[in-house]
């Protein structure tokens, strides 16, 4: 079965996403812990939360992502944004404890010029702080674009940080179609070669779920800016192979187009033909 979901809004809570998930024919969803370009995060439902949990086993919704704000970035060079990153990562966690077996999804972040070294260094601190033995949810690194100084654009660069966190059961990596491509993996002509490079490197079994968007830029531009599913440089093609593909088929995928929800089901009902048709 065909894993597929979109990115919510939590403003209306986790019941509300779960009932507007299935109706766009969504089996699952993404959605932000908070603001994406703010810190402040609602106070806990636990009487939505229950219900939400009763309607998502029922509907099979499990595990939806919990996806980090856009401000968090664990090696900013300022001591005050890099708590900001641990206290909200915390606090992330935290809440997710109320949602068992989610995966949590974060942006590496920016070295903004302290160099890779430094920042990779900086990311593992702040993972070593937040991550607890026996915590209920997973830690995914996403994979980057490359743009300015982000880190995460290679393979290695995530290795990197895995190798040096001390609890790394509890991460894994969540692989970003445009991202990928922008940052020069080839995954519309050489899908098979990317993903044994990912495995060689990183393991396949850290790879825990998949952002399925296309990209506005060509091949290795390291823009990161995402377009709809076939309407980008990667094309529909492409994606049919991915979500088919032996190694990523079981996964969970999550769309980030421009679509938004008034497009999302139709987004949906194209990837679920692909998906029959392979």
């Amino acid at each position: 079965m065909l894993k597929l979901g979109c990115h919510l809004s939590s403003a209306k809570g986790f019941l509300a996403m779960g009932k507007e998930a299935v109706e766009l024919g969504a089996n699952t969803f993404q959605f932000f812990t908070r603001n994406p370009r703010g810190g402040a995060a609602k106070a806990l439902d636990e009487a939505d939360i229950a219900a939400f949990l009763a309607f998502a086993r029922e509907q099979g919704l499990l595990p939806i992502v919990a996806h980090a704000p856009y401000t968090l970035n664990a090696c900013a060079a300022k001591d005050n944004l890099r708590a900001f990153a641990k206290e909200t990562m915390l606090d992330d966690l935290a809440r997710l404890e109320h949602i068992p077996a989610s995966l949590y999804v974060f942006h590496p972040g920016s070295h903004v010029g302290q160099g890779v070294e430094a920042g990779i260094a900086l990311i593992v601190d702040m993972l070593n702080t937040v991550i607890r033995p026996g915590q209920a949810t997973t830690v995914l690194l996403e994979t980057m674009a490359g743009k300015g100084s982000e880190i995460g654009s290679s393979f290695e660069e995530l290795r990197a940080i895995i190798n040096r966190v001390d609890l790394n059961e509890y991460i894994g990596v969540c692989l970003d179609t445009c991202h990928v491509f922008d940052s020069g993996y080839d995954i519309v002509n050489d899908l098979e070669g990317v993903l044994e490079h990912f495995d060689a490197v990183i393991g396949l079994e850290r790879l825990r779920a998949v952002h399925l968007n296309d990209s506005k830029n060509p091949f290795g531009s390291r823009k990161d800016r995402h377009e709809c599913i076939g309407q980008g440089h990667i094309g529909q093609e492409a994606f049919a192979r991915i979500i088919n593909h032996p190694a990523l088929r079981d996964l969970p995928f999550y769309l980030e187009t421009p679509a938004g929800v008034p497009g999302y089901a139709a987004e949906i009902s194209l990837l679920r033909q692909a998906r029959n048709a392979g």
